[in-house]
């Protein structure tokens, strides 16, 4: 048995059984290419046993050897935990299928992660960069408006924005359908602003608005159902494309710090928690299978300190 074709099979497993997006699947393949070709090159005879300790104790130090030489070669610490991430996916993957009877990773030092605090907005800037689309007389800047809004009024993933359908807005009920990662369906509240620009995006489109069907041609259904988000084409705006909105309006804005669509999840949730909201609640919303990750966002923000300060001291 071959790693190459346990790789393909793991790829595999990751798509139909994980239902693992796009960008994860390729972010994998990267990586455990990567490690396939450096397989090859440095051991190409070696073979996986069908079972057994030894070849457990020979892949950790194979592993072993990876990530030095991704250290030698000055790879950031990001792409080394990525890269541990993959592997021992991988690997369990194959104990799972029992080609190996032991993890290489027993027992191997693993490099830690820097504890970073996310990049957010404070309340002023975000305010500032949302309002910029609503002063172009631009017809593209409705849709622009409603996705800055919906990206920060719900705390939403921009694959998670993408694929949001006309249907998923309940406007009577104030909250949005979202499919995030691994297909998981969370239902999550959508703030008025973002529910009127939302609203007014929609009402003013035209028939020919309609997202395109297979054959680049305009689908037969109503403007008010299909993809929420549309590209000049009448298609389903990409991720790509909708990067490219969210930075255009960052570099209008002129803000003086490196800003990603993530940001604006990253600013949802901190300001959600700066207001006191409860962390459990956040965690829904967000979509996080577990607490700890939403934990990050448990940063003190200056705005907070000073909001205490003048609350609390004598002198303030």
């Amino acid at each position: 048995m071959d790693m190459a074709h346990w790789g393909q099979r793991f790829l595999l497993y990751l798509r139909a059984e994980r239902n693992a997006s796009r960008h994860t699947l390729r972010a994998y393949k990267h990586d455990l290419d990567n490690f396939l070709r450096f397989l090859q090159r440095r051991y190409p005879r070696i073979a996986l046993e069908p079972a057994g300790r030894q070849a457990g104790a020979q892949y950790r130090l194979i592993v072993r050897d990876y990530l030095s030489e991704l250290h030698q070669k000055g790879q950031r610490r990001a792409t080394l935990l990525r890269a541990v991430a993959v592997l021992r996916a991988f690997f369990k993957f194959l104990l799972r299928s029992e080609v190996l009877a032991q993890s290489p990773f027993v027992g191997l030092p693993m490099p830690k992660g820097e504890k970073r605090l996310p990049r957010y907005l404070s309340e002023g800037d975000m305010q500032r960069l949302l309002e910029l689309p609503r002063r172009s007389s631009k017809k593209q800047s409705l849709r622009d408006g409603a996705l800055l809004e919906l990206l920060y009024s719900s705390g939403l993933r921009i694959e998670e924005l993408c694929q949001l359908n006309v249907e998923d807005i309940d406007f009577w009920g104030g909250m949005v359908r979202v499919f995030g990662k691994g297909g998981r369906e969370r239902l999550v509240p959508l703030g008025q602003t973002a529910q009127k620009t939302a609203r007014a995006y929609i009402e003013s489109r035209s028939p020919h608005d309609r997202a395109s069907g297979p054959s680049g041609r305009p689908a037969d259904r109503p403007v008010h159902s299909g993809p929420l988000f549309l590209n000049p084409r009448g298609m389903r705006i990409s991720d790509r494309g909708a990067r490219f909105i969210v930075q255009k309006w960052v570099q209008r804005a002129a803000l003086h710090q490196k800003i990603s669509p993530h940001s604006f999840r990253h600013s949802f949730a901190t300001h959600l928690l700066d207001r006191g909201c409860d962390l459990r609640s956040v965690q829904e919303m967000l979509g996080h299978r577990s607490i700890v990750t939403t934990q990050i966002y448990t940063h003190v923000t200056p705005e907070h300190l000073k909001k205490v300060y003048q609350q609390a001291h004598p002198r303030a």
